[in-house]
């Protein structure tokens, strides 16, 4: 009995008989419904910051580099998975976030216009570069490489947009519930990673994120209350 990768036989065997299932046949299900679920919620996980954005009308205190650097991520991260065949409940949520991604940075990039040159460059080299690594047409050692590089480029993405925080001491335009979302799909993808056996690597990506997205959150919590204290007295 199985439906989406997901076995089912052992628990339900183990109801009929009136027993609770063990925890060899618990686990790796709990981790296949929370890595669907993963995916799932993953859809919209960046929706309320563009929301915000297009609601404001502004990218104010978003770091552009931030956010570039985390599409960069998304897109080495989706191409490794890819590439080690890995179940799609271990990393679906990755191209979800990847295409949510790709439309965050084009918002951005039409609230900050002028853009700059090097930005437009950054821009095409990523559009040049990114279909050749998502098919995997690269040598495997250069794509494990790539791949180790990665958690560096995810913990320097948030690295620019937790200082720009801390320096203006306000994190102006970044939503609190998708900064929520990401921390919590972090913690949820350390349990499932250890249960499907993924590769130390993926495992240490995610406790990256936990981190840093930590960090973010923390931040927002901190100066967005101070904000919204002194725009009360303005009023």
């Amino acid at each position: 009995m199985e439906y989406l990768g997901i076995d089912l036989s052992c628990a339900v065997g183990s109801l009929r008989r009136g027993n609770i299932p063990d925890k060899d046949c618990l686990l790796p299900l709990i981790s296949k419904l929370l890595g669907y679920a993963i995916v799932a919620a993953s859809t919209t996980v960046k929706l309320p910051q563009i929301l915000k954005i297009l609601q404001h009308q502004s990218v104010r205190g978003l770091s552009i580099i931030s956010f570039e650097l985390e599409t960069i991520g998304y897109t080495i991260a989706l191409a490794y998975c890819l590439h080690k065949g890995l179940p799609f409940s271990a990393y679906g949520e990755l191209l979800f976030l990847l295409i949510q991604a790709l439309v965050l940075i084009a918002i951005i990039y039409y609230y900050s216009r002028p853009l700059g040159s090097i930005t437009w460059i950054r821009a095409l080299l990523y559009c040049a570069v990114a279909p050749t690594i998502l098919a995997g047409q690269i040598d495997p050692l250069l794509f494990e490489a790539l791949y180790a590089s990665q958690h560096a480029i995810f913990l320097f993405a948030r690295i620019p947009q937790i200082w720009q925080n801390f320096s203006n001491k306000s994190t102006g335009e970044l939503s609190f519930l998708t900064s929520f979302m990401n921390f919590g799909g972090s913690m949820v993808r350390v349990f499932t990673s250890i249960q499907e056996n993924a590769p130390t690597t993926v495992l240490l990506g995610s406790v990256i994120g936990i981190a840093t997205n930590f960090t973010i959150l923390s931040q927002i919590l901190m100066y967005q209350k101070p904000q919204a204290g002194k725009e009360k007295k303005t009023k």
